[in-house]
């Protein structure tokens, strides 16, 4: 957040200036407003505040705190974008379609950006300068594809479009966490039962075993094997742990540098199974945004630059940019494409035929579309295949420890009936 100086008049009508913290100079005023004060002058400062020479008060205020830990969600920006295009489609002026999803906003964080926008459109600003405003709900790709729109004079084809981008983009990534839900809920079950009966159960059994069949009773081998396994448990379960969470942390640092997120990424891309599922989901999900932008208006090399920074790969981000460095010389997109080794002939080709008949948005756009379906399909025969591994894999370790717990429960019996 920023520190900003204001000079403001209050209900009385008389100078009142301080300081406010806010992400941005609209964000301050909307907070001044909010207190019942009328900004004459916001200026960003770095130093801390003292008192206002000349008379007048000094007071400092901050962002309310419910509305500092509230933020967009995806999906509620997804329906935003979908209700504003309706709005806007329908003949309704933006200033007004703004404010009437600023009043049925169903978050704080929501109605609050809402509220700062109609500020600023109120007060002369474009929208998409409203919207670059709010960097960390609306991405450079929506606010491009907004300038773009107003620059043709088309701004409800490009809210149409971004509103279709987003609806599919939810869609596939719900159907990813559907589909991972509940192979790590099996997951997380079958690791707490494990525990539970290594450190509750297992102990009890042995004492059990000790003082019917003696101390020095030869246990069978799975007996042996279980038993061992919950002193071991037991014994190192907190140095496994903590090395467990070393190993996380110094993952994620390495993951923020520049080159361990570039290998990190390519392992992704190289992993047995997931690693065809990631490039699919990459490679569709940048296609349709290269598509989107190229349709709304936006420069190829702008919308390359925004593709490039939302690849979520590190290694399919290389590829845009190399690409781009292309596109900058003159070539076209089509070699440089292939020569990066991230892209499937399929891809490469219709690029090349939409390069050719100069209809490359829409091949982009069947290109997502092909993807996404393969995504589809990935995920479906991915979940038919863990579901069963899961379930599988729960029945033979509680099952190992029922066989070695009743087999010696099964001499006991016998010895007594003897």
């Amino acid at each position: 957040m920023q520190r900003f100086k204001y000079l403001a008049k209050n209900a009385a009508g008389k100078d009142q200036s301080g300081y406010v913290e806010a992400n941005d100079q609209a964000e301050a005023e909307l907070v001044l407003r909010q207190n019942n004060l009328v900004p004459v002058r916001i200026v960003a400062q770095g130093g801390k505040g003292g008192k206002k020479k000349g008379g007048g008060m000094n007071i400092e205020l901050k962002m309310p705190s419910f509305l500092q830990s509230k933020r967009v969600k995806p999906k509620d920006l997804t329906v935003l974008t979908r209700q504003l295009a309706t709005l806007v489609e329908s003949g309704l002026p933006l200033l007004r379609g703004l404010r009437i999803l600023s009043k049925q906003a169903s978050t704080p964080g929501l109605r609050y950006v809402l509220s700062g926008m109609c500020e600023s459109v109120e007060g002369g600003a474009t929208f998409s300068d409203a919207l670059a405003q709010y960097p960390k709900v609306f991405s450079h790709l929506y606010v491009n594809m907004a300038k773009a729109g107003e620059a043709a004079g088309a701004l409800e084809q490009s809210l149409s479009r971004l509103a279709e981008f987003l609806e599919k983009e939810q869609k596939i990534k719900g159907k990813v966490k559907s589909a991972m839900t509940y192979p790590i809920a099996v997951l997380v079950v079958a690791l707490l039962l494990t525990g539970v009966l290594l450190v509750k159960v297992i102990p009890k059994f042995e004492g059990l075993f000790k003082d019917m069949l003696g101390e020095n009773a030869k246990l069978p081998a799975v007996t042996s094997f279980v038993v061992n396994l919950a002193h071991n448990f037991a014994s190192y379960m907190i140095p496994v742990a903590a090395g467990v969470a070393i190993l996380v942390i110094v993952c994620r640092l390495v993951n923020k540098t520049a080159w361990g997120k570039y290998f990190f990424d390519a392992v992704k891309l190289r992993s047995p199974g997931f690693g065809g599922l990631i490039r699919k989901s990459s490679i569709g999900r940048t296609t349709r945004t290269l598509g989107t932008l190229m349709q709304s208006g936006v420069p190829v090399l702008q919308a390359l630059d925004i593709v490039r920074d939302t690849a979520g790969n590190e290694v399919i981000a290389r590829a845009y940019q190399n690409i781009h460095d292309a596109v900058k010389e003159g070539d076209n997109m089509t070699p440089s494409m292939e020569a990066s080794g991230q892209f499937p002939p399929m891809v490469v080709s219709m690029v090349d035929v939409g390069e050719e008949t100069g209809a490359l948005p829409d091949m982009l756009n069947r290109v997502a579309n092909t993807y996404d379906g393969e995504v589809d399909d990935a995920v479906s025969a991915m979940t038919s295949i863990i579901e069963p591994m899961m379930i599988v894999l729960l029945a033979v370790i509680v099952g190992t420890i029922v066989v070695a717990m009743f087999q010696p429960l099964t001499a006991i019996i016998g010895s007594m009936a003897g």
